[in-house]
């Protein structure tokens, strides 16, 4: 791969440089940036959004498609054939006999190339036409993406696809958030955010200002690093940081954010998808290659027999001269001259060795008639999406039945994408679904239930109604707080999850009666058994890969404090205070999960006393101030607290995988197939996918980086003691797999020229992510450079031990790259499966490459989304899977298929038959191309080597054509050795193609020796029968001679057909009689007394054939040589046959023997594995908890960034930014007040916040501590969802008049907080309907007496606490949620 990439890393380096300056809304400007192509021409650097993905265009495709043709040397050979035709001195047939075919060749494979492009053609237009809004002036109009242009600016909606790589600048989500989905860039399954910066997010507020928006992006050049961006925007004088944070790619989706504006800074071919998708490959199969060989063998051996003629020719002439000297005037050139024109007589005689009807019939029929079999197969059609099979490539049928190794994408290839609650264990006690389940719905008495979710189980539904296990009620507690789900209240409750997988705990949480309703920034409100109740939330200990579990520590509604865990067995497990039966029995129910290949996660919980509590929060305060090593801080915070936990049960989700990928995959390894998945997701979710398609087993040694570096270690050590001796192979002989991601691949195959680069890399890693759990062990900074140091030293080694050639440092550098890379194939090579995850789309192809490279077998890739297009173009074999992720894959590949299952029958059945049919038809075609061509040198001895041709014109011309074409064409289309069905049974079967058995060098040099053979005894036979003959039944003479040894040839390669032919059916009989018929038609026609009076010259053999076949003594020479060609073949093959049958036995038997037993391990691979396989996987991810309770992620009311989604087709004279609020509130509090009516709910402190501190100085995130909640003074509660108040208004409800002339500096809000308690008080009489009880420093001490327990545990911490209002008698009126309230309420008494 080190040769292979190179070139492309070099370039990559040098587009790190940020040298690209975009500037929004000026197309001048960056237009004016040109790149030099070639000498003085140069073209615009900056590309536009047009997308081609076809090979050709109107002007190019005819040069190119030509090009590309004479790839082949079978068409050279043919155009030579052609041009030496064309001269009339050394031409023995008209030269339109070959030319005609040979374009008709031509033309229908240039059509057959012409139908693919323009499907491509297609396919870009669809993608380029998509619609989209760009800002053309001061308001945002609808064009087409190809109308994109770098610096534009974009407004994209929810559920848009990304046009082009853009900076994100704002959005309508709090803190312009913007989810997206990326499955169809790197197959995870979870939302991912991206910001835009901050300071485009307070300024960019209006479409006005937007549309004025005029700042500058210095970034890296186009690359294809999908997870990496460096750039800075510099706006105003000023300069801010930009990262793959704030970037939306090409290809993603936008979900649960309803607007979204982009500066788009690549567009087209240099957006980072494009640069992964790779170049599109010309696709040859093994046999062309072989055949590419085999006729330069044929010609090189024409040449060399022609030589040979000609030099016999030679000497006749010399001896025919001197002793006829007579007859020399009839000889016009010199000996000389007429032995060149000879030569190349020959030569065009004996072109017929390679014909060109085979390659005619090989191309277009053969493989045209197969891929019709393959549309039509009706197993391989997708009912539910009226999807059948489709082979959009023609010439790489036969490929299908020699395929070794399968890459394989996860997401939506192998799995359906859809996780769903299977079963749960409570202590100790496995609840799965019932099997028949009752007709009525069983959660009828849940409003909330969710109707989607099939899992129900009566007794654990008795259990929940009973309330009495308290493990069954803080089960369900966990899965209804401990997530970072975002809810919506519509007409229904709306889940908007990370990841499938949170999805579908929360919504088995709420079929049960726990329902999560809202949360705040500070507190979560659950619906338990109908009662609603409200938790602080007190801290959130978010999920990473490293800590594998996530936590909740909230104060409950009667003033306890819990902490509510979920994470892996083996994390969940070490934390546990003690283990006893619930403990043991949960252990051996996650055993069972992990069995059943279900996701599993441990859930626990442990009541935290407040003095506890209090030490904690202040440990964890320091360690979140900290400015150096925070992180690490924070986690061990969170260690110390996540300790002592009880142990509740544990879920397990099933990630389904498609229909009968399993029963595939089984098969496939059956037929010795190995298959590699190659994934973008997490390791934990590939893993456990590899368990489920039973890729991983339970025995197998599964290697990750530590073995991996290990065993290669040990390799190059032994290898590099051996001072030149044989090198060791890697001591490996058990079951194995590998598992690795695409950072450690990075490293492992990196060139030492780019080591700086990978340091860097590897320096440049999330703190958070960097941070390890004690005792575990990973792939850190410092094992990197150990690892790239080994590779210098091995370099260093190799030159000194003169095993490596003393060559030019780079060269040196160049081949050690290579040994790297060939060691580490040789590991990869010898494992049953091989797992790579978070890999990128390049690296996706640079793996098949690797493999294609090293190993010289055909691979296929298959995949269904745009990061798998590079793999499906790089691989032999490319399918595209026709499914949820769109349809880029599909047209990018050979074959689309609508199920990975029909994978199965694709390679068994259609791929083990084209591969048999063509090996049959080229061995047989050569078979009898030889056999009767041959017969023209035997010939030439006995004709004074004059090149006359034995048979008559219209025999060579009509052979090919009519007499043997339709019983080959038979074999090609239609032979079966077996089955469909006994090929499915007997995925053994298909080691014949890989082994290529059935076409191989030893098979043509068979099909040689049984032609020349089979010419011999025809030509000498009947020479022999024929000499010292004379009367009406003799063959002495030229033209009866010709007759019986055409027809001996016919007959014994008819012979030969019935002998090879497996599949009888009336095709096969009815092609074997016409092929004769057509013989005796077309000879009764050109041997016709009528033909011969109008044509003597062209039609010479009058009745040759007739006056022949009438005498039986000739009719019985025909049958001498028939039977002398078949006989003696058959009898052989009969008895190999019985010799072969025993033998194979013994190989199945030993094969099957060597996969049951298996070897100790050898000590440099000794892994401490756990008895029990954790089947832990969860696709989360981190930061989100961080978005809660920092209040990022939760939406606030209208502010200044909301205005953007009231009209986003807004006309240039648009009203100011004061006018539309001004317009928009009213509507809105209408729409509150409906609400009110309609359920309770809750506001939190977090509507109160202000969209940015520049214009409003008061903030509820700065409140001080002693601002005390009361969620508990009642039960019951009355909400706004989707938190709609009126941030500004509110804000300066509170505030006094003088206020917002004060500085706005963090000390003056907290000052200002204070001085104005009493104000405020006497302002807003009915505060608790705000959710904050503000109080005074003097009268503190008075309030924490009267105060719940509930508020008086979190009176003093420093984080700003969400509460839920207190009830009121009557339903407030929306009124009185505006600015001004009625000045003459009384304060409210504490002591109630």
């Amino acid at each position: 791969m080190g040769s292979l990439t190179y070139q492309e890393d070099l370039d990559e380096e040098k587009n790190s440089e940020f040298t690209w300056e975009v500037q929004a809304n000026n197309r001048a400007y960056n237009s004016q940036f040109k790149e030099k192509v070639f000498l003085c021409w140069q073209r615009k650097k900056y590309k536009k959004n047009v997308i081609h993905t076809a090979k050709y265009n109107v002007f190019s495709f005819l040069p190119l498609n030509l090009y590309e043709q004479f790839h082949r040397f079978s068409n050279l050979y043919f155009l030579l054939i052609i041009l030496l035709q064309g001269i009339p001195e050394i031409s023995t047939l008209p030269w339109f006999t070959l030319f005609a075919p040979f374009v008709c060749l031509l033309t229908i494979r240039a059509i057959r190339d012409l139908v693919d492009d323009i499907g491509r053609h297609r396919s870009d237009k669809i993608v380029n036409n998509r619609p989209c809004q760009i800002l053309m002036g001061k308001s945002f109009l609808w064009r087409k993406w190809k109308n994109l242009h770098v610096g534009d600016l974009v407004c994209l909606h929810k559920d848009s696809i990304v046009p082009a790589d853009l900076v994100l600048l704002a959005s309508t989500e709090p803190s312009s958030l913007c989810y997206v989905e990326t499955a169809d860039i790197d197959g995870e399954t979870n939302l991912k955010f991206r910001q835009a910066p901050v300071i485009t997010h307070h300024e960019l507020t209006s479409i006005r200002k937007i549309a004025s928006f005029q700042g500058k992006v210095v970034c890296e050049e186009p690359n294809s690093r999908m997870h990496h961006f460096v750039g800075c925007l510099e706006w105003k004088g000023k300069k801010y940081p930009l990262d793959s944070g704030n970037i939306l790619l090409r290809g993603c989706k936008v979900r649960n954010t309803d607007t979204c504006y982009g500066l788009v800074v690549y567009a087209g071919f240099d957006t980072k998808i494009m640069k992964n998708c790779g170049k599109i490959h010309l696709k040859r199969t093994k046999i062309d290659h072989l055949m590419n060989r085999l006729v330069v063998l044929i010609f090189v051996s024409t040449v060399v027999i022609s030589a040979a003629m000609t030099f016999g020719f030679w000497h006749k002439v010399k001896e025919f001269k001197a002793n006829h000297h007579y007859v020399s005037a009839m000889h016009m050139h010199s000996v000389a001259m007429e032995a060149f024109f000879i030569f190349w007589s020959f030569l065009i005689l004996l072109s017929v060795l390679v014909p060109m009807a085979m390659f005619i019939i090989r191309v277009e029929f053969i493989y045209l008639g197969n891929s019709v079999f393959i549309n039509w197969d009706e197993h391989m059609y997708y009912e539910p999406q009226d999807l059948p099979a489709k082979a959009r490539s023609t010439s790489l049928n036969d490929l299908l039945g020699q395929v070794e190794y399968i890459f394989s994408d996860k997401t939506g290839t192998l799995t359906q994408n859809i996780m769903t609650f299977k079963k749960c264990c409570i202590s100790g006690v496995v609840y799965g679904p019932e099997e028949t389940p009752g007709k009525e719905n069983p959660f009828l008495w849940n409003k909330f239930a969710d109707g989607k979710l099939l899992f129900c189980n009566a007794q654990l539904l008795q259990a929940v109604w009973a309330n009495q296990d308290w493990r069954v009620r803080e089960f369900w507690r966990v899965l209804a707080i401990c997530h970072t789900v975002m809810v919506q209240k519509n007409d229904q409750l709306v889940y908007q999850a990370a990841s499938p997988d949170e999805e579908a705990l929360v919504t088995a949480a709420r079929n049960f009666g726990y329902v999560f309703l809202a949360r705040t920034q500070d507190s979560i409100t659950l619906m338990e058994l109908g009662e609603e109740c409200v938790y602080q939330v007190l801290a959130m200990m978010d999920f990473n890969s490293v800590r594998k579990r996530m936590s909740v520590l909230v104060r409950k509604p009667e003033g306890s404090i819990y902490l509510y865990t979920k994470g892996a067995d083996t994390v969940i497990y070490e934390r546990l205070q003690k283990k006893g039966e619930t403990e043991w029995a949960t252990e051996e129910a996650l055993a069972s999960f992990a069995k059943e290949t279900l996701r599993t996660l441990c859930l626990a919980c442990k009541k935290v006393d407040e003095e506890v509590y209090e030490e904690w929060r202040q440990r964890h305060q320091e360690a979140s101030i900290l400015l150096q090593n925070r992180a690490q801080a924070l986690h061990q915070v969170y260690e110390e607290m996540e300790q002592s936990l009880e142990l509740l049960g544990a879920t397990a989700i099933e990630d389904k995988l498609q229909d009968g990928v399993l029963e595939t995959i089984k098969c496939l390894k059956q037929g010795n197939i190995k298959v590699w998945v190659l994934t973008g997701d997490k390791q934990e979710t590939a893993v456990n996918i590899g368990f489920a398609c039973e890729l991983l087993s339970e025995n197998m040694i599964i290697l990750e980086e530590k073995e991996i570096v290990r065993i290669l270690e040990v390799y190059w050590e032994n290898n590099n003691n051996l001072q030149g001796g044989k090198k060791k192979e890697l001591p490996l002989q058990f079951k194995m797999a590998l598992v690795i991601n695409g950072e450690f691949l990075d490293q492992l195959l990196l060139s030492l020229r780019k080591e700086p680069r990978a340091l860097v890399q590897n320096v440049n890693v999330d703190p958070l992510e960097s941070w390890q759990e004690p005792g575990e062990e990973r792939v850190d900074f410092l094992q990197a450079r150990r690892l790239s140091l080994m590779w210098r030293t091995l370099g260093i080694q190799l030159r000194s031990s003169g095993l490596a050639p003393q060559q030019e440092d780079s060269k040196t550098l160049q081949s050690s790259e290579e040994r790297r890379e060939r060691a580490f194939m040789e590991l990869a090579s010898r494992c049953q499966a091989v797992i790579c995850c978070r890999v990128t789309p390049k690296q996706k192809a640079l793996i098949v490459a690797l493999v294609k490279k090293y190993q010289n077998v055909v691979t296929l890739a298959i995949g269904d989304g745009a990061n798998d297009i590079n793999m499906i173009k790089t691989a032999d074999i490319g399918i595209g899977v026709a499914g949820q992720e769109g349809m880029q894959a599909v047209q990018n590949s050979d074959y689309v298929l609508a199920q990975f299952s029909f994978l199965r029958r694709l390679l068994l059945v259609h791929g083990r038959w084209s591969y048999m049919r063509v090996c049959k038809f080229l061995r047989f075609f050569l078979y009898k191309t030889l056999a009767s061509m041959m017969v023209q040198i035997w010939f030439a001895f006995y004709s004074g080597f004059t090149a006359q041709a034995l048979y008559e014109g219209w025999f060579l011309a009509l052979f090919n054509l009519l007499y043997s074409t339709l019983p080959v064409l038979y074999i090609g289309l239609f032979e079966q050795d077996v089955s469909a069905e006994r090929s499915l049974e007997l995925p053994e079967l298909y080691i014949t193609g890989q082994k290529e058995e059935l076409f191989n060098y030893w098979v043509i040099l068979q099909a040689i020796a049984h032609g020349t053979a089979t010419s011999l005894v025809n030509f000498f036979m009947t020479l022999w029968v024929s000499q010292d003959s004379a009367g009406p039944v003799s063959l002495s003479d030229y033209q009866s001679f010709s007759v019986v040894v055409a027809l001996s040839n016919l007959l014994s390669i008819t012979m030969e057909v019935i002998l090879i032919t497996k599949y009888w059916t009336v095709l096969s009989v009815l092609a074997i009689f016409l092929s004769l018929f057509f013989y005796v038609i077309m000879t009764s026609l050109t041997q016709s007394m009528w033909l011969f009076k109008r044509f003597p010259k062209n039609f010479p053999f009058l009745y040759a054939d007739f006056n022949v076949l009438s005498q039986p003594p000739i009719m019985l020479v025909i049958l001498l040589n028939v039977s002398l060609n078949t006989l003696p073949v058959l009898a052989f093959r009969v008895i190999y046959q019985a010799l072969k049958k025993p033998q194979r036995k013994e190989e199945v038997e030993k094969g099957t023997s060597e996969e049951v037993i298996t070897v100790e391990p050898v000590p440099c691979i000794h892994r401490e594995s756990r008895a029990r396989r954790s089947s832990y996987a969860f696709s989360h991810r981190e930061g989100y908890a961080d978005l809660i309770t920092q209040g990022t992620i939760l939406r606030r009311s209208p502010g200044v960034n909301s205005d953007m989604l009231v009209d986003h087709t807004m006309p240039p004279d648009e009203p100011s930014g004061s006018m539309k609020e001004s317009l928009w509130y009213p509507r809105k509090m209408s729409f509150l007040g409906r609400k009110r009516h309609s359920h309770h709910g809750k506001v939190s402190s977090e509507d109160m916040q202000p969209p940015s501190e520049e214009k409003l100085p008061y903030s509820p995130q700065n409140l001080l501590p002693t601002e005390i909640p009361l969620s508990a003074l009642d039960s019951q509660t009355t909400s706004v969802e989707s938190q709609t108040l009126p941030s500004s208004q509110l804000s300066l409800q509170s505030q006094p008049a003088y206020l917002p002339q004060e500085k706005t500096s963090l000390w003056n809000i907290r000052k200002l907080s204070w001085k104005n308690w009493s104000y405020i008080w006497q302002k807003e009489p009915e505060s608790r309907r705000e959710g904050i009880l503000p109080v005074s420093s003097s009268n503190l001490s008075s309030v924490m007496e009267t105060v719940p327990p509930s508020a008086k545990g979190s009176s003093i911490s420093e984080q700003p606490m969400e509460v839920e209002p207190s009830p009121v008698e009557r339903e407030p009126s929306p009124m009185e949620w505006l600015p001004e309230p009625s000045g003459d309420q009384a304060a409210p008494d504490l002591a109630e």
